[in-house]
């Protein structure tokens, strides 16, 4: 977690260094989560094929592989910019196949129990967030200051180091599969599984819309920072820590408490709400403290999302099928965001940088009305009672 924030800061930095042309260097950030959406699918059927800690520990060994020859490509003066777009590409492949396994793995480690995994998937979310949030990008900013090769160092270190300790996790069962089929048909059968169960399918939707909105927001976020809210750089970097508080909150402490007051599905409904509201009335203040506090509360909403979604699908998803389900919900997640970048620059050029906050707000508000029917607690509670039958 702190080798992936610290190389996230580092590889731009890495491809600022190496060419000014701003094209350039998005396409250096879009070859980092291209292989989401374009093997998303692939991955989650191979990994519902292999044993997952396997996969882990060996999508983490791969990265210190590929980082450790980005120091030596560095040595020797052969890094340029198409090597650092393989090793974007690359590395990203390794994340995606680490992230479905391990996703995959947890139940198979730790039950079925929706409680335990909600609690699972809460501390690994907070440290996610510490690590990759707060403590990685300034490290790896900081290190890069010294030598642009020394944060590769660091983080080849920490996914080796990271590798060792997941051998030494138990290892999952291999899930059975019917024979001779091929990895295309494994894959849709996993979007198949997802489309035809409405409570998977509001799952995926939800994070999509939330994508798309964040997608249009992110956008143009450093400039309503600096323009609307009157931020300096280091108030904008302070903009994003709020973010990051609040996600640890509702990782941590908030999301078990709401889950056991109002029920899974009541819980998801609500945290939507929260975070499309907190975007609307975040593009309306002028106020830089009420600002922080909205994008804290949006960041509340958004990993009580997370973290009851994951936990919930882990319960009542086949272990055959996790996998695939996971990365087919991740592909439809991650999907939209790209989407939602282009319609928010297109509403700050138009109408103003407020446009696409509100824009985003209203979206997300309206789909959450259209899906809570989809998540409620009777249709959770149903899938409970299927998934207790079955298994």
């Amino acid at each position: 977690m702190l080798g992936d924030g610290a190389y996230q800061a580092a590889l731009p930095l890495l491809a600022v260094a190496l060419s000014s042309d701003p094209v350039v260097i998005s396409l250096v950030s879009v070859a980092m989560v291209l292989p989401h959406l374009v093997v998303g699918v692939v991955a989650g059927a191979l990994v519902d094929r292999w044993e997952r800690r396997r996969t882990m520990w060996v999508s983490d060994l791969a990265q210190a592989a590929l980082l450790a020859l980005t120091v030596v490509a560095g040595a020797f003066g052969l890094l340029g910019i198409p090597a650092l777009l393989a090793l974007a590409f690359l590395a990203g492949t390794g994340q995606l196949f680490f992230e479905v396994a391990s996703q995959a793995y947890l139940p198979d480690l730790l039950g079925r129990d929706q409680t335990l995994l909600r609690r699972a998937n809460g501390r690994l979310r907070g440290a996610s967030t510490a690590a990759g949030q707060f403590a990685g990008p300034p490290l790896g900013s900081f290190l890069f200051s010294f030598a642009r090769t020394v944060p590769f160092v660091v983080d080849a270190v920490s996914f080796a180091l990271s590798a060792l300790l997941i051998r030494t996790l138990p290892p999952a069962p291999v899930p059975e599969r019917a024979p001779g089929t091929s990895v295309w048909a494994d894959a849709r059968e996993g979007f198949r599984y997802v489309v035809h169960d409405k409570l998977l399918l509001g799952l995926a939707l939800r994070p999509a819309v939330g994508n798309f909105a964040f997608g249009a927001v992110g956008a143009v976020l450093v400039l309503f920072a600096r323009d609307a809210l009157g931020l300096t750089a280091v108030g904008y970097g302070f903009l994003l820590a709020a973010e990051a508080v609040g996600g640890l909150l509702g990782a941590m402490v908030v999301s078990g408490p709401l889950e056991k007051l109002v029920g899974t599905g009541t819980a998801l409904t609500l945290t939507a709400v929260v975070e499309g509201g907190s975007i609307l009335a975040f593009g309306l203040v002028r106020n830089p403290w009420l600002a922080g506090a909205l994008f804290a509360l949006c960041g509340c909403g958004m990993a009580t999302t997370m973290v009851l979604g994951w936990s919930l699908r882990q319960v009542i998803v086949p272990a055959r099928l996790m996998g695939r389900v996971g990365a087919a919900s991740r592909l439809v997640a991650l999907s939209a965001g790209p989407l939602g970048a282009i319609l928010g620059g297109w509403l700050a050029s138009g109408a103003g940088l407020r446009a696409p906050y509100v824009a985003g707000g209203v979206v997300l508000l309206t789909m959450t009305a259209v899906t809570m029917s989809m998540t409620s607690n009777a249709k959770v509670k149903a899938a409970l009672a299927r998934s207790t039958v079955d298994g």
